[in-house]
């Protein structure tokens, strides 16, 4: 279905245009005019999609894509640079360093929760690193992925960059195809059909998926500030959001007053009837609505109600005394339900949280340094953030992505660049004085092994002034190591003309 075009990506690629900076910098800049340039009908789509506000579609969606692009272009010059690494000193006369190069033909599925950012966001990142690509937008969000099809097009270099709208035939029939590199955002069932397609070619992968990111309340914080937090990153764009915070974990006697100021929180944000803010989103489709309605069933409602099938709408809705075999506590919910867990306290949070897969972000508000660093140390997760929710996303210098259920492999800023990177390794030698290559060219003998273990024996760094003695011994060893090379090399000259050796 698609072999001729991978053919003409194939081909395209095989010319090394995209290789040069000139070539990355053009499509950088051509993707930040194509949002810029319509940005008016991006908040439209995005609307039509998934009732999102224009400050979360241009703050949460275009604006993060301009950013990374300008932080490329910022920096691209300097990512491109061979790598130098350090070296022993058997290596000392040679050059060796780390070279950046582009995998070739990527394929990047996007998402439908953020379809514009999880989208070109990667788009931006392989570029970067001088692939050509395929991009494959969700089409559970029609509109925008209809959008990325008509008009991306007209901005970037189309014999290298393609765009396959459609729904599971389409993407079906990409994953048959051979690509160098693969890279998938959404759930971990999909996930798992994406890591078996790529395996018969043994495609390299990286996955961004999502799970159930708890948060933990511990006692004596400001129960305001946590809950505006909390309800921010948990209901913007209604819920669906992969590290929204999935569940909330405090102690009994914590949970009225919790609840008391997400009451109040919800109401400030979003009124007393929020299906009237224009701040408060939708879910994406009648198939959503009615999973994260299933997943109420058995729960006691503390916050919400007022749910209308016709419009999509679930309510901001908070769940008190939820407990472990809730369906709610299943899966990840990706939807506007705040589930509220009491626990013993902060051992037993970790321990739940231990016997779980891992998340891809774990939240814990907390004023307390040492229980801030048992959850540190004591748990695992795609990121972690102290007093507050979502918002290490934004800061692309930290690298974004999961462990374990919740993903592999990282992206965001310099951390994409790598990512659709090859980093290959690359050793310089010089033909000239290949006397002191002796030691390690047959026939092999005691004296050759001992000077070798020697040479390439490394010792434990030390500190303060004896840090200074590795250098003087260095210094010794190169003028003993050249001296005593040159002289073996004579003897064997000389043994091979006596017919010795």
């Amino acid at each position: 279905m698609y072999e001729l075009m991978m053919k003409d990506v194939r081909s395209a690629f095989a010319t090394g245009k995209t290789r040069t900076y000139e070539w990355r910098i053009s499509q950088l800049k051509a993707i930040m005019r194509c949002l810029q340039e319509n940005s008016d009908k991006i908040n439209e789509v995005l609307f039509k999609d998934l009732h999102k506000h224009s400050l979360e579609s241009v703050v949460m969606e275009a604006n993060m894509c301009v950013s990374e692009a300008i932080d490329c272009i910022n920096n691209l010059k300097d990512w491109m640079k061979p790598e130098k690494v350090s070296k022993p000193a058997l290596y000392m006369m040679d050059t060796a360093y780390i070279q950046s190069e582009p995998y070739g033909v990527a394929l990047i599925i996007g998402a439908w929760n953020y379809p514009i950012q999880l989208t070109l966001l990667p788009l931006i990142g392989a570029i970067a690193a001088g692939n050509c690509v395929v991009l494959k937008p969700s089409e559970v969000s029609a509109a925008s992925a209809q959008f990325l099809q008509d008009y991306l097009p007209k901005y970037v270099d189309n014999d290298c960059i393609k765009v396959v709208n459609g729904a599971v035939p389409e993407t079906t029939a990409l994953l048959k195809e051979k690509f160098d590199f693969i890279m998938y955002t959404g759930n971990s069932f999909v996930a798992r059909i994406v890591m078996e397609a790529a395996s018969k070619h043994l495609t390299p992968v990286l996955l961004e998926l999502g799970g159930k990111s708890p948060a933990y309340v511990d006692k004596g914080t400001d129960m305001e500030v946590v809950a505006r937090r909390l309800c921010w990153g948990k209901f913007a764009n209604a819920g669906q959001t992969c590290v929204a915070p999935d569940y909330v974990m405090c102690q009994k006697d914590m949970q009225d007053e919790l609840i008391k100021n997400l009451k109040a929180t919800i109401e400030a944000f979003y009124t007393a009837d929020p299906k009237s803010s224009d701040s408060f989103g939708r879910i994406v489709n009648e198939k959503h609505f009615q999973r994260v309605q299933k997943l109420k069933k058995g729960a006691e409602v503390a916050v919400g109600g007022g749910d209308v099938e016709e419009e999509k709408y679930i309510a901001p809705t908070v769940l008190r005394d939820v407990k472990l075999t809730d369906p709610v506590m299943q899966d990840e919910i990706f939807g506007p339900l705040l589930p509220i867990m009491p626990v013993q306290d902060h051992a037993e949070a970790i321990k739940i949280i231990n016997d779980r897969d891992k998340p891809l972000s774990l939240y814990v508000f907390s004023n307390n340094k040492s229980l801030i660093q048992e959850f540190r140390l004591g748990t695992s997760s795609g990121a972690f953030l102290v007093n507050d929710t979502v918002v290490h996303g934004g800061l692309n210098t930290l690298p974004f992505g999961g462990v374990g259920n919740s993903g592999m492999g990282r992206y965001h800023g310099k951390h994409s660049f790598d990512s659709f990177s090859h980093q290959k390794a690359v050793l310089e030698k010089s033909l000239a004085l290949d006397s002191v290559n002796q030691l390690r060219y047959p026939p092999y003998s005691d004296t050759k092994l001992g000077w070798l273990q020697w040479i390439m024996k490394k010792k434990v760094k030390r500190t303060g002034v004896f840090s200074f003695l590795p250098f003087v011994v260095m210094g010794a060893m190169f003028a003993m190591f050249y001296k005593t090379a040159g002289v073996m090399a004579d003897s064997v000259g000389a043994g091979q003309d006596n017919g010795q050796m």
